[in-house]
């Protein structure tokens, strides 16, 4: 079972409806698919503290949608952190034919692969994170992020 603290710092993410079941079943999803339960720490944020967290932590100095910082596996059952900017989000959620909540959904779902080890560095990697992706959205019937259509 995935235990959350969910932080707010940008008020327009409190006009989602049912934000915080909107993550657990993000979460939940994800948790069911990886089996690695644990504690997750979430910040919806706005791009300015996404820009500097990607400055400190990435050397891009830009805001970017999500982030992930993975704990150690000392601070067990602890898995990490997840950052998540409004505006970008939103932007890209609208750019792309999605609603905010469905692309919420996959930044969390995302950024709950890269916690337990998943990444997209190369193309096998990629594939085998979007595959899981994919199945963790499907069971809360939200559509493939990564489809053209």
């Amino acid at each position: 079972m995935i235990s959350i603290d969910l932080t707010i710092s940008d008020d327009n993410w409190r006009a989602l409806d049912e934000l915080s079941g909107l993550i657990d079943r993000a979460l939940g999803a994800a948790e069911a698919v990886a089996e690695t339960p644990g504690e997750v720490s979430i910040l919806l944020t706005d791009n300015d503290a996404m820009q500097a967290l990607n400055a400190q932590f990435r050397d891009k100095d830009k805001p970017t949608d999500v982030l992930s910082f993975p704990a150690h596996e000392m601070d067990a059952p602890f898995l990490g952190d997840i950052a998540v900017g409004y505006e970008i989000s939103a932007k890209d959620a609208a750019e792309s034919g999605k609603t905010l909540p469905d692309h919420l959904a996959h930044l969390i779902i995302h950024g709950y692969f890269h916690l337990v080890g998943y990444d997209h560095m190369d193309e096998k990697e990629a594939e085998e994170m979007e595959d899981l992706e994919r199945r963790a959205l499907a069971s809360i019937g939200v559509a493939d992020p990564y489809s053209s259509e």
